[in-house]
C-alpha cells in the first residue's frame, strides 16, 4: 500500500495536456508526461483494498496495486517488472485502452478513482529511458513455426508470447507496414508510431520475423501457408465497418472512418499522397456520425485539417454525468466524458436518427437530414421512435461513418480455410482457441468481435497457450484469466 491515509488527503489530479490553440496545429500527441511527485501521489492513494477490483476490471489482470505501490517507493525497474509481467506492451494500453480497471477502482465508490492508466504509461516510458527495456531472445528453440496473420495488438501478443517460449514466429500483415489499427487506425496525437516502432524494434531483435504486404489467402494461398507453418493463428481483427443504408448514401463525400484515418496516418508517416485521393476536412463542414472512440478520433483529426465546423452525431440519448441506479459499481461507468478531441472544439448531438444524405446537384453530399428519436424499451428490446416534429437538417460537406464493425471480412483468408463462424459472423474457436479447422487458432476481434485492445492483447496472450499446448504438449505460459 502506498500511504494509509493517501486516498483520503489527496485527490485525483488530472493528466496534463498541451494547449488545445498549439496541438491542433500539429500532430504531436496531446499528453505531457506528468511530474515523478504527482505520479507517486496518484500511486499513494492506491488502497491496498482487501479484494482489489481494478483486476477484475482489468482482462489482462494486471498487478495494479503493486506497480503503485512500487512508483510510490520510487522502485520504478520494479515497477517495470511487474507490469510487464501481465501486459506486453503498456506504451500502447496506457495511451489507448478506457481504463475498465478505473472504472472499477474501489475508491471509485464515492470518490475519483486512481490514476491507473496515467501511472502505468509513465512506468514504462521510463523503462525505455533507462534501457530496461531491452531484446531478450529465447534461450533455445523448439523447431516449431508458428504463422500470425495479422499484426494488431492480438497478434503482436500472441506472437511476442510465442517467440518467449522459443517457437519460430512469423507475422504476416497485409499493409505496407507493421502495427494493423495500432499504425493505420489511431491518430498519431493520440499515439506518436515511435511508440509503436521502438516495440517492434525490440521483437525483431528478440526473433520475430514480421512480413508486411503479404495478403493471405492472396499473396500466399492458405493451403501453402498451413503447410509451411506447425500453426497458423488468425488475428486479422474485425474490420467490415456498418455501413449506413439510407438515400443519398452513394453520394461523394461520405467515407467509413476507416478510410479517412488511414490516409492522413499514411501523410503523417510521410507517404505521398494525391490531392485527388486524399480526403481532407480542410474549409467543409464535416458529420461524424457515431459516438465512440473512432468517432472522436475523426473530430481530432478534422480539427487538425482545417475544419470549418465538425459535428458528432450519435443515435443513443446523452449519458448521466454520474452513474445511473441501474449502472452500479464496479461495471464500466456508462457516463458522459470529454475526451481531448471534443477539449478541441466542436459539437455533439445525442438521440440523432441520420434519414437521408441530399447532394448539390453534380453528385456530391450538401447535406445531413435527421431525426430527433426518443429511445424506447418493448419487450426486453430498445428501438428508437421519431419524435414527431423534430426532423432537421444539417451542411454537410465530408460525413464520416463510424458507427463500429460487424466482424471480420469475408475474403480468401476466412472462405478458403473454411473455419466455421458464429451467428454473428465472428471465427468460432473453441476452449483451447482453435477454430474448427484443425491447427488453426484465432484471437482479438476475429473471433469476439469490435472490442478494447486490453482485449485484444488479453486473447492474443490466452491464444498463444493454447497454440503453445497443441504443439508441445503442455504449456508454460500464464493460464487466461477470463
Amino acid at each position: 500500500m502506498g500511504k494509509v491515509t493517501g486516498f483520503i488527503e489527496i485527490k485525483r489530479k488530472k493528466h496534463p495536456t498541451r494547449p488545445v490553440d498549439e496541438r491542433v496545429r500539429d500532430w504531436r500527441e496531446v499528453y505531457l508526461p506528468s511530474s515523478v511527485p504527482d505520479l507517486q501521489e496518484q500511486g499513494a492513494r492506491c488502497m491496498d483494498c482487501g479484494i482489489p477490483f481494478c483486476h477484475q476490471g482489468c482482462p489482462l489482470g494486471n498487478l495494479i496495486p503493486d506497480w503503485n505501490d512500487l512508483v510510490y517507493r520510487d522502485r520504478w525497474q520494479a515497477a517495470i517488472d511487474r507490469l510487464h509481467a501481465t501486459n506486453n506492451f503498456p506504451e500502447f494500453t496506457g495511451r489507448l485502452c478506457p481504463a475498465p480497471c478505473e472504472g472499477a477502482c474501489v475508491l471509485g465508490i464515492n470518490d475519483d478513482p486512481v490514476a491507473i492508466k496515467d501511472i502505468e504509461v509513465a512506468i514504462v516510458d521510463r523503462a525505455y529511458q533507462e534501457g530496461w527495456v531491452a531484446p531478450e531472445p529465447p534461450a533455445t528453440r523448439t523447431m516449431k513455426k508458428v504463422a500470425v496473420v495479422g499484426s494488431g495488438p492480438a497478434g503482436l501478443a500472441a506472437a511476442d508470447q510465442l517467440n518467449r517460449v522459443g517457437h519460430f514466429v512469423t507475422v504476416f500483415e497485409r499493409s505496407d507496414r507493421i502495427g494493423g489499427l495500432l499504425r493505420y487506425g489511431i491518430p498519431e496525437f493520440k499515439m506518436e508510431k515511435r511508440v509503436l516502432d521502438r516495440r517492434l524494434a525490440v521483437m525483431e531483435a528478440e526473433g520475430v520475423i514480421f512480413r508486411a504486404g503479404v495478403d493471405i489467402g492472396r499473396d500466399v494461398p492458405v493451403d501453402r501457408l498451413r503447410a509451411d507453418f506447425d500453426a497458423v493463428l488468425l488475428a486479422a481483427g474485425a474490420g467490415q465497418p456498418r455501413d449506413l443504408p439510407v438515400p443519398g448514401r452513394e453520394l461523394d463525400g461520405i467515407h467509413f472512418a476507416m478510410e479517412y484515418l488511414t490516409l492522413q496516418n499514411r501523410r503523417c508517416e510521410g507517404d505521398t499522397i494525391a490531392d485527388e485521393r486524399f480526403i481532407s476536412a480542410q474549409g467543409k463542414h464535416v458529420i461524424v456520425i457515431g459516438g465512440g472512440d473512432t468517432g472522436a478520433d475523426c473530430l481530432g483529426t478534422a480539427h487538425r485539417q482545417g475544419a470549418r465546423s465538425v459535428t458528432q452525431l450519435e443515435l443513443l440519448p446523452m449519458p448521466p454525468k454520474e452513474r445511473a441506479p441501474d449502472n452500479p459499481w464496479p461495471l464500466w461507468p456508462n457516463v458522459f466524458r470529454v475526451s481531448t478531441a471534443h477539449e478541441e472544439g466542436g459539437e455533439r448531438l445525442y438521440s440523432v436518427s441520420t434519414q437521408r444524405f441530399s447532394g448539390d446537384g453534380r453528385g456530391r453530399v450538401r447535406a445531413l437530414h435527421a431525426v430527433q428519436v426518443e429511445m424506447v424499451r418493448r419487450d426486453g428490446r430498445v428501438s428508437f421512435d421519431p419524435v414527431a416534429g423534430s426532423e432537421f437538417e444539417i451542411p454537410a460537406d465530408l460525413v464520416l461513418l463510424a458507427m463500429g464493425f460487424v466482424g471480420p471480412e469475408r475474403g480468401p483468408l476466412v472462405n478458403d480455410l473454411g473455419v466455421r463462424l458464429t451467428e454473428r459472423g465472428n471465427v468460432c474457436r473453441d476452449g483451447r482457441w482453435m477454430t474448427s479447422v484443425p491447427g488453426v487458432f484465432a484471437a482479438g476481434d476475429m473471433q469476439r468481435g469490435q472490442s478494447l485492445i486490453v482485449w485484444a492483447i488479453a486473447e492474443g496472450r490466452s491464444a498463444a497457450r493454447g497454440v503453445d499446448q497443441y504443439l508441445m504438449g503442455d504449456s508454460k505460459l500464464p493460464a487466461p484469466l477470463q
